[in-house]
């Protein structure tokens, strides 16, 4: 009897590939948690970076430790309600909700300002900011639908192929070690991340089973064995020259295993630890990029479920997971964090690694909400060496831009998508990733338009797919497709 329940309980499993499949248990967590490995530092990146700005890690030490927390369990309470979704909130798609960074150039701005009086003031501006851009996301999410034909597949491909494009540079940045590390560059962080790329890479394509799905956290894991071996073999610690004095420092891939035993077990989050302002330039700022992270979402849904499913997204997929954006970022802001959005991150490991169950996205978002419940858990993953991180990031962040390629490439490369994609990102996501090209354009617009090139890229592809006629080609084209994938209405 009892072989019987085990052999009925077995053949209930289905794939990880499968979305609504059941996975096991032993499965499904070492899934979800390289999920997790993968975003942990890009999570809180952002917010360390504003709150350097405000000064609060200096000043407030205490608040500082409070926004790191309220980070991690924020991310992993909007990306259940994302794969789960709560009426209308929630697109139910393999999708990663965490810290968004394009939203870095307007609040640095903000942060910066001398219109506040502290950088606690100028922080609850950008806090505001976010509950009524939050809002207007969320409203607008409503409206996809109608919306959706301005998205085809041109367009929200030139949005996956920018994203991908763009995070590039920063896998390569965490490959090197960091560039805010003084040893940026070293042939030990770079070994340390070709030896995680080498293991993710054996164990992707010459292994089966959970090996081969959980390459990634294998692979960091892998980094975190090296980078402690390392630590008993060769010097830890080197001198640099700063302001004409020999300062010494502590090598970026060194394991720093005591914060965790310095961390607490349990920690109860702060609800508004910091109180909003709410200042009508910051608002106006911060809203046009909501309108931008809208359509960067509609792309990072498109790259997961191309990338991750082989089919386009649906209009209720898309217009779930917008609202969930606008109304996840409503939440981030009662708990004193940035905006929290799709993270482009995820959707890298999404695609190459092909796992969208729901159940092991599930098990990540858990241990988000746990890591933010507990800084002694969250500080395992905080001591991840840069070039760890960066060992597995540039192939995640690569497979994005492959994934756009692939969404543009899905009705064929006709003269009109070649002109589409052509200017939007030689001159669109080329100015905006080069700094100083936009140096003669009003602030506002820099802080908007400038960086990394996405939102120019964007604007640029949806004004000529509405400018330029489809030819028969293009017709014929989509036709062919849409016959053979009547199941996408």
């Amino acid at each position: 009897m009892k072989k019987t329940t085990q052999a009925t309980r077995t053949a209930e499993y289905t794939s990880p590939y499968e979305f609504h499949g059941r996975i096991p248990l032993q499965q499904a967590i070492p899934l979800g948690l390289q999920h997790v490995l993968a975003m942990f530092v890009g999570n809180l990146t952002p917010l360390m970076i504003i709150c350097g700005i405000c000064g609060i890690t200096t000043d407030e030490p205490a608040l500082y430790v409070t926004l790191l927390q309220n980070a991690m369990l924020v991310a992993g309470i909007i990306t259940l309600i994302q794969l789960w979704s709560i009426g209308p909130i929630g697109g139910q798609v393999p999708v990663i909700m965490g810290t968004s960074s394009g939203f870095l150039g307007v609040m640095r701005g903000v942060a910066a300002s001398s219109a506040f009086t502290s950088g606690i003031a100028a922080y609850g501006a950008i806090i505001g900011a976010g509950m009524i851009g939050g809002l207007c996301e969320a409203v607008l999410g409503f409206f996809i639908k109608p919306l959706r034909k301005f998205f085809p597949p041109v367009v929200t491909g030139t949005v996956v192929l920018s994203i991908g494009l763009s995070l590039i540079s920063v896998g390569v940045n965490s490959f090197a070690g960091g560039n805010a590390n003084r040893d940026f560059g070293s042939l030990e962080n770079l070994f340390v991340g070709l030896v995680v790329l080498t293991v993710i890479v054996i164990l992707k394509h010459f292994t089966k089973g959970l090996t081969s799905t959980s390459c990634i956290l294998f692979g960091i894991i892998a980094g975190y064995v090296l980078c402690t071996i390392m630590s008993f073999i060769l010097p830890t610690t080197a001198t640099a020259v700063v302001d004409g004095q020999t300062v010494e420092y502590t090598k970026s891939w060194v394991v720093d295993w005591s914060r965790i035993g310095q961390s607490d077990w349990f920690s109860i989050p702060k609800i508004m630890p910091v109180r909003p302002v709410f200042d009508i330039n910051a608002i106006l700022s911060i809203i046009i990029m909501f309108l931008v992270t809208a359509v960067e979402t509609i792309g990072d849904i498109s790259g997961c479920i191309e990338g991750g499913m082989g089919r386009e997204a649906t209009a209720r997929e898309l217009s779930g997971g917008v609202v969930c954006d606008g109304c996840g970022s409503f939440i981030s802001s009662l708990f004193g964090t940035l905006p929290t959005t799709s993270f482009s991150q995820n959707v890298g490991l999404v695609t190459m690694t092909k796992v969208v169950n729901r159940m092991a996205l599930t098990c990540g978002a858990i241990f988000l909400v746990l890591a933010g419940l507990s800084p002694k858990l969250a500080a395992v993953i905080s001591i991840m060496p840069q070039s760890v991180l960066g060992g597995a990031a540039v192939m995640m962040f690569a497979s994005i831009a492959v994934s756009g390629i692939k969404l543009l490439t899905k009705y064929g490369i006709t003269n009109r998508v070649v002109t589409i994609v052509s200017i939007a990102m030689g001159l669109g996501f080329g100015l905006g990733a080069t700094s100083g090209a936009l140096a003669g354009m009003p602030e506002r617009l820099q802080l908007v338009f400038g960086g990394s090139g996405i939102v120019p890229a964007a604007v640029l592809a949806i004004i000529l797919n509405i400018l330029i006629p489809k030819e028969q080609e293009d017709l014929d084209n989509e036709a062919r497709v849409n016959g053979t994938a009547a199941d996408i209405q």
